[in-house]
């Protein structure tokens, strides 16, 4: 026997019969690769591993809005989240950019004012090329795109229904889910369900959303707010407790504070009761407020719930074939290789517990799977120091930790925040507040100070966050910073100028170009 399997290896390639049972168990089943879920993770997973040469399919159906919103393929990302947001944020900057530019100059008729009808349609048009653009491209790597609602029959078994009801079942050697969540709604408050929309429906709007009320304080809750401001409609902001939870609070308040000069309403600690609609046709919203108690209430024509995400597992029968949950949250319990519980069955994106809710690193996790699965890689996706940007009317990009998780880690006296309020020089000959632009960078207080966390509040934030996110990825330190030449005369340059700690006391504003 010791000589046949001697023979044997010096016949064929080391890893031929490994491969060759890899070959006959693929061809027990109809795909090699089945993804539940055609968001930018799952579509990333997918045309990856089809440039292995796997046989792969995509199974991707939206369920409506409450308020019956449906869009196409893509994700929440592409079609009710970061594209559409980015857009519209876009047409709220360049309403400032043309007041602005009368100050440098520029003769424009007043009042300026904006038409819904024409930015909505001009976005939504743009989304749908996105729609198309992505069924190309999975038809051009001959992925497999199945419009069915999928549900789990075991480890490598799934149940697909169309909209017509029509039942098939599709096998796969491995299955990815990749479904994503979709906004929560306060239920328990009467009439949130029935007179209430979410950011699923803000972008499709026919018509102009009027006088708002966004309840919530996420970065969703206040981009929206943020660029309803900026076209000029009447927005307010309803907070129960603190802003942009998880993200530096020194921060997150100087980016509502802005908004508040900016024109945006805020209700703080308060909380809503009760929406009612009235005979003509605006809605009444009663709220508490926490602290005194007080009673309150105003009329709007549109409100907006932004008060979290749930993810999409409702109709996945996820523990029903032994996929681990977070009881708490809904998401799946995955390893550090995306894997759950159940083999061969593995999640990724805002669905996976403990993951960033982010399109980037779904993107990122979904491709180095599907180099795991089928290629030769073991790189696992490396979730520290993933960089992000708020968009709001003055943007917020940030790497790393927060002042607060620094302290929590590693003490008040282990890290050192080298800090400056800034101006940017377009705001100057505008004559545009700039009391809240500002810089902290976090840092370890001993050796060479390794940079801990980066924000960044100004204009272009992603931009500058995104250079200093590969620096900070690679381990960068504050004695690197300062000998870093900059770039003048840009905001970014004020980041390797900084030298005035918080420790010390002295005032951070910068003078001078």
């Amino acid at each position: 026997m010791a000589a046949l399997c001697k023979w044997r290896h010096r016949l064929k390639p080391a890893g031929f019969f490994q491969n060759a049972v890899r070959r006959q168990l693929s061809d027990n089943y109809d795909y090699d690769l089945l993804v539940i879920g055609g968001g930018s993770g799952g579509l990333a997973c997918s045309k990856e591993a089809a440039q292995f040469g796997k046989k792969v399919a995509v199974l991707d159906y939206v369920e409506s809005s409450p308020k019956g919103t449906k869009w196409g393929l893509g994700g929440t990302c592409v079609n009710v989240g970061c594209i559409p947001k980015k857009l519209m944020h876009q047409a709220a900057l360049l309403g400032g950019a043309v007041k602005d530019a009368q100050k440098y100059g520029w003769r424009i008729p007043s009042p300026i004012t904006h038409d819904w009808l024409t930015m909505a349609p001009a976005v939504q048009d743009y989304i749908r090329s996105l729609n198309w653009g992505h069924r190309v491209q999975l038809q051009d790597k001959k992925v497999k795109y199945l419009n069915l609602k999928g549900s789990l029959m075991d480890g490598h078994t799934v149940k697909a229904v169309s909209k017509t009801g029509k039942e098939s079942v599709l096998t796969a050697g491995n299955i990815v889910i990749a479904t994503g969540g979709r906004p929560k709604y306060p239920t328990h408050i009467p009439g949130s369900l029935e007179y209430g929309i979410s950011s699923d429906d803000i972008f499709w709007l026919k018509e102009s959303p009027g006088k708002t009320l966004v309840v919530g304080a996420s970065y969703i809750a206040l981009e929206c707010a943020g660029f309803l401001t900026g076209i000029g409609l009447d927005a307010s902001v309803m907070v129960r407790s603190i802003p942009l939870r998880g993200f530096d609070q020194q921060i997150a308040c100087l980016v509502t504070d802005y908004m508040g000069s900016y024109g945006t309403k805020f209700h703080w600690k308060c909380s809503p009761s009760k929406v009612e609609k009235l005979e003509t046709g605006r809605l009444l919203v009663s709220w508490t407020d926490l602290d005194s108690g007080k009673e309150d209430q105003d009329t709007f024509d549109t409100v907006l719930w932004a008060v979290g995400r749930a993810p999409e597992t409702r109709a996945l029968n996820l523990e029903k074939v032994g996929v681990k949950m977070n009881r708490e949250t809904g998401k799946v319990c995955v390893s550090a290789d995306e894997a759950t519980s159940v083999p061969h069955i593995y999640a990724i994106g805002d669905i996976a517990d403990g993951r960033p809710e982010l399109t980037p690193t779904a993107i990122q996790a979904g491709k180095l799977l599907a180099r795991r699965l089928f290629g030769k890689s073991s790189e696992l996706m490396d979730y520290d120091c993933v960089p992000t940007t708020v968009f709001t009317p003055l943007e917020y990009g940030s790497v790393g930790l927060s002042e607060e998780e620094a302290v929590r880690r590693h003490g008040e006296d282990g890290i050192e925040v080298f800090h400056a309020f800034y101006k940017p020089l377009e705001f100057t000959v505008a004559e545009r507040d700039a009391s809240h632009c500002y810089i902290k960078m976090v840092c370890l207080r001993e050796g060479a100070r390794r940079i801990l966390g980066f924000h960044f509040t100004g204009p272009n934030a992603g931009e500058v966050t995104q250079g200093f996110a590969l620096a900070i990825k690679c381990g960068a330190t504050y004695t690197q910073l300062m000998a870093t030449v900059g770039i003048h005369p840009t905001s970014a340059e004020e980041i390797i100028k900084l030298h005035i700690t918080k420790r010390s006391g002295l005032d951070p504003t910068v003078t001078g170009c």
